[in-house]
């Protein structure tokens, strides 16, 4: 009966273990996700200037972040990356930076111009004498832009005008935000400014509901068009600026690949090798324990999909080393019961037990610290938190369960004949 279970395991772990090996495909949608570092592109950092605004300043910078996951989407760009990094710069002032990673794309002036063709929109308050008055800042960005659109043909004066006018629409906060604002500045005008540059500075009339707004320039019906296409695209709620650009090869990134993939087939083979030749029939079972965990944590990483990094594959490479740990603390406890005369079977129950609180601590505390590395680390750091952790909680599965049901359906009752040699350990035969 001990052979059942060890043999679904096994099963599980080959079914598994197809998956892993039939969804490499480039095009599978299960394809493990490879970092920037590995597939190449370019890294595009980003100085966010929130010194203008007055309120909820992380709201407006996740907004931000919002802004320009669309537009990068609309490049098709596979697995982009686009978060927010808080960074201290050269004189102590803390930045609000935007870090943007497009893997496959290595033309940095491409992606720069791509991204710099998002505009800023912004609403300021000036007097009835926009030359003698200063302008006023107010709240109203392109952050509760909803969407925009083109029209032609508005009344003018009591006539019609073909001069394009584009409309806004905004959401119910801006909705809000725009009411109140025409309603408590009724006779001052109202700038709108894209990129910096003044297109419209109507005057105030009175209170305006509904969550619309016009701007009429002199521009031609293609540049409305553009206009249009880019606030729809986006309107960056707060200006940024390109602060620093990196580029990978692919060449470079292949050749990071195969080192990490080549460390880590060196790195399995040798401990294989050390546990096989020192701890003997333990030794394979923790070996082939340790091949169900990698097919595991590579399932895994499969289906959540992880998008693995050079730092990533360091920290799967780490966790293998913690999965042995774990066997070692579980056979050296075994081995001081064998030699007090205990029953092969019984010898592994035994060890497991002692060994447990020792393995139960060791990982949780590997737990804890990559929950902190990544709540407070970097792109570069959470990538290695994320695979450490995932693989220090797949090795606790396996030391528990997976190794103590194999070596419970191999093991035989009585140490005698060929088995005196296998449950020895080193240099020992006995």
């Amino acid at each position: 009966m001990k052979l059942v279970p060890a043999l679904s395991i096994l099963l599980v772990a080959g079914l598994l273990g197809f998956f892993v090996l039939s969804t490499n495909a480039p095009d599978n949608r299960y394809a493990i996700k490879l970092g920037l570092d590995l597939a190449g592109g370019t890294e595009l950092i980003y100085t966010a200037d929130t010194s203008e605004i007055v309120t909820d300043t992380q709201g407006a910078l996740n907004s931000l972040r919002e802004v320009i996951e669309k537009r990068v989407n609309l490049f098709g760009v596979a697995e982009p990356l686009v978060q927010l990094e808080k960074s201290s710069s050269v004189a102590g002032a803390v930045e609000d930076r935007l870090i943007v990673e497009l893997p496959g794309v290595t033309n940095v002036a491409a992606a720069v111009a791509a991204l710099g063709a998002t505009p800023v929109l912004e609403f300021k308050l000036v007097g009835l004498d926009a030359a003698t008055t200063t302008y006023t800042p107010t709240e109203l960005t392109g952050r509760y832009l909803e969407n925009a659109e083109l029209l032609f043909g508005q009344s003018n004066g009591g006539g019609l005008s073909n001069q394009p006018v584009v409309l806004l629409h905004f959401d119910e906060t801006g909705g809000e935000l725009f009411e109140r604002i025409t309603s408590e500045n009724v006779g001052r005008q109202l700038a709108i400014f894209l990129d910096g540059e003044l297109i419209s500075s109507p005057v105030i009339q009175e209170a305006i509901a509904g969550g619309d707004a016009t701007i009429t320039g002199q521009f031609t019906p293609a540049e409305g068009r553009d206009l249009v296409r880019n606030l729809n695209f986006g309107a960056l709620p707060v200006p940024i600026e390109l602060s620093s650009s990196n580029s990978v090869g692919p060449t470079l990134g292949a050749a990071a690949l195969e080192a990490g993939i080549v460390a880590s087939v060196i790195g399995f083979a040798l401990v294989a090798l050390f546990m096989i030749a020192w701890y003997r029939i333990q030794g394979f079972v923790s070996v082939v324990a340790l091949v169900v965990y990698v097919i595991i944590t590579l399932a895994i990483i499969k289906f959540i999909p992880v998008t693995l990094t050079a730092s990533g594959i360091a920290a799967f490479i780490l966790s293998i080393g913690m999965a042995v740990d774990a066997n070692v603390l579980i056979f050296e406890r075994m081995k001081e019961e064998l030699r007090q005369g205990r029953a092969p079977a019984d010898a592994a129950k035994a060890g497991f037990v002692r060994a447990w609180p020792a393995i139960r601590d060791g990982h949780f505390t590997m737990i804890i610290s990559s929950v902190i590395l990544f709540w407070m680390g970097t792109s570069l750091v959470q990538g290695f938190a994320l695979v450490f952790g995932l693989g220090v909680i797949v090795s606790l599965l396996s030391a528990v369960t997976i190794t103590q049901t194999l070596l419970a359906a191999v093991l035989p009752k009585e140490r005698t004949g060929v088995w005196q040699f296998l449950l020895s350990t080193g240099i020992h035969t006995k």
